[in-house]
């Protein structure tokens, strides 16, 4: 045995490779500096701080809603693996998974089109704020898939359903309905309920000032007294922007009926609650509990909704889906029929020009006009 085999220092051999020594000059990148460039460092501090700031003024319910979605997203991801025995990531958005992703949620979950529309939409904007990539395709498949499920009335029904439209005798009988309720047949207490002065002038007010700019709930809640001026010819009523859509300013005019006219329901409403305390500067439309006491925060957007819904309730107006976005239909409904301009109830309501939505009332209102089966002799 030799020393170094008994210390444990002899040295191991190794393959000997043949290579060429390059100068430094010669090596690839050799002498390069990597160089700060303040501009594309200044443009991509905006771009962050402008995904932030998009993020930070987006609606609460939005953000909800978004949230809601994404976890529907990881449920599917959940059935597919038990399905195909493979997890794939939930940042995996292809035509495929987009596609199977529609199929998932009309044939498994029963949703109705339009929730499946709002998934697809949710899940994109979850996905990109992730930083995945959504391509154009997979979402473009999913809403060609998504098509005929929009066109089958059976699938539809799964639904609430859409908002139905109100005719002027039944704006009045809702105005005009008793203040005295009558207690359901499950109500605990069997005492009849008498609405508060306050209140009935308030749901007067406000119902008919919202068929009047077709309002959206959001937007009646946002209006402040300031909002609403009186003028010679009725209301200039400036409807503030909620949802990143554009403020607009809507005449309103004095109606044919003193209890759906807009212009003095507004007005008698104004005066009672001033009497009972509201800020003059403050929301247009407040909250008044069982007892008729005034609060100081406005009516929340639910609250609006259901005040028109409530109404028509106690009116016995049954048998339709009345909410507050019947208030939006109501307006072009009626002012087709009364030949209005188009272009004036597209403003009124804020409807962009393009929006489906805003057409399929325009002929609703028109379909008895010019009629194919009139004066043909039937």
């Amino acid at each position: 045995m030799t020393t170094a085999q008994e210390h444990g220092t002899e040295l191991e051999p190794v393959e000997v490779v043949d290579a060429e020594l390059v100068e430094d000059d010669d090596a690839p990148g050799a002498g390069a500096v990597a160089v700060h460039d303040p501009v594309a460092a200044v443009l991509q501090a905006l771009d962050t701080d402008a995904k932030q700031h998009l993020e930070d003024i987006r609606p609460k319910k939005t953000k909800d809603g978004y949230k809601r979605d994404w976890e529907i997203w990881g449920e599917f991801h959940d059935w597919l693996a038990e399905q195909k025995g493979t997890r794939l990531p939930l940042s995996t958005i292809t035509v495929g998974t987009f596609v199977g992703f529609v199929v998932y949620l009309d044939q498994v979950v029963e949703a109705p089109p339009n929730t499946i529309e709002r998934r697809i939409t949710g899940v994109t904007s979850e996905a990109r704020k992730r930083g995945f990539t959504v391509p154009k395709e997979a979402t473009e498949a999913a809403r060609r898939a998504l098509k005929p499920l929009r066109l089958d009335k059976e699938r539809q029904k799964r639904g609430r359903g859409k908002a139905a439209s109100l005719s002027p005798a039944d704006l009045r009988a809702m105005a005009e309905a008793p203040r005295e309720r009558k207690p359901g047949p499950t109500a605990r207490r069997r005492m009849v309920y008498q609405v508060p002065e306050l209140a009935r002038l308030r749901d007067q007010a406000l119902n008919a000032l919202k068929v009047a700019v077709a309002g959206r709930n959001e937007e009646m809640s946002e209006l402040d007294d300031p909002d609403i001026v009186v003028v010679d010819e009725g209301l200039m009523v400036s409807v503030p922007s909620v949802k990143g859509r554009p403020a607009r300013r809507d005449p309103v005019t004095y109606g044919e009926h003193r209890s759906t006219c807009p212009v003095r329901c507004w007005q008698a409403y104004r005066v009672a609650k001033l009497a009972a305390g509201a800020d003059p500067d403050g929301p247009a439309f407040l909250p008044v509990d069982q007892w008729g006491h005034q609060g100081s925060q406005r009516l929340s957007p639910d609250g609006v909704g259901r005040a028109l819904a409530r109404s028509a309730k106690y009116a016995g107006l049954t048998g339709r889906r009345i909410t507050g976005h019947s208030a939006r239909r109501t307006l072009v409904t009626l002012g087709i029929k009364s030949r209005k301009r188009v272009d004036k109830l597209r403003h009124q309501g804020g409807w962009s020009a393009n929006s489906p939505v805003f057409w399929e009332y325009v002929d609703e209102g028109e379909a008895f006009e010019d009629a194919p089966t009139e004066g043909i002799g039937l």
